[in-house]
This record gives structure tokens, sequence and C-alpha cells, in this order.
């Protein structure tokens, strides 16, 4: 007797979003792309999960590797996934989130639009170099503690 495959249950918006929640920046480990903001849209259908993302920096080089982590950590809901990633709204520093600003801060790593140094508070630092290891980094230094730091450029 060949027993059929029953389908897979139709996932919610939420058990998506709660995985997607595990799913970390490549380039700033500590934080999930659902906390930087990222996550822009998700539609749950009978045919797909559809995932819109917003890239923090237009030709950021790490979209190829947040696309497979998306796909690999939603491959557990057995259906077609598809990410895109759109330019309709921008990804901008206000997206991110409280409990992101805190890990962000936590890891070194200041938070957007927060002058302030992740390491001691001092707000006195300066910038060293806007140009940091990508497009949407700077460096910069604190006086206080002589910890440098990376932060987000605001946008």
């Amino acid at each position: 007797m060949v027993s059929e495959r029953a389908p897979a249950a139709v996932p919610d918006r939420e058990a998506v979003l709660e995985a997607l929640a595990v799913v970390a920046d490549p380039e700033i480990p500590a934080v999930s792309i659902v906390d930087l903001g990222m996550v822009e849209d998700v539609r749950v259908d009978d045919d797909a999960i559809r995932i819109e993302l917003l890239p923090t920096f237009v030709g950021c080089p790490a979209l190829d590797a947040i696309q497979l982590a998306v796909e690999e950590r939603l491959a557990g809901f057995d259906r077609p996934i598809e990410v895109e990633f759109g330019f309709r709204v921008p990804w901008t520093t206000d997206r991110v989130t409280a409990k992101g600003r805190e890990r962000l801060r936590a890891s070194g790593f200041a938070p957007p639009d927060e002058a302030a140094c992740p390491y001691c508070g001092s707000a006195d630092v300066v910038l060293e170099n806007l140009f940091g290891p990508t497009q949407c980094r700077s460096l910069q230094y604190c006086r206080s503690c002589r910890q440098p730091f990376e932060a987000f450029k605001p946008i």
C-alpha cells in the first residue's frame, strides 16, 4: 500500500517572522535582519512564502548571503520561498528596533543616530573615517576610553 504524504500546513505570517528573527545579518551577526528592519513584507499563501527585504545600502555585497540564509531558514516550512529585495520603500536607520539597537551596542557597534561610545557611553566621540568596512558603516573613535568602534551611517 502506497501512502501519500499529506500537504504541509500553510504557516502563518507570525511563524515566518519568528523564523526570520534568528537570521543574522552576515556583516553584523549580533543582530537579526528583523531587528535591523530589513523585512518589509511577508506574504504566505497556498503557493509560496514571499519575503520582501530592504537592503541597508544600494549595492550591499551581503545580499546574496542574506537571501540564501532566509531560504535555508524557511526551508522547514516545506513550500517554495521567494525572496526579493525591494527599493519601493527605502531602508533607513529608523527601522532598527530597540532590541536591535541594544544588540548593536552590546557588540561594540554604535546604534544609528546615537552619538555615544558603545563601550563607555561617552559622547566625546569623533568620526575617524566616513568609509568603514562596508558602505553602510563608518569608523568612530572615543576620546574617553580610546576605543575605536563602528557605527551605521545615518540614512
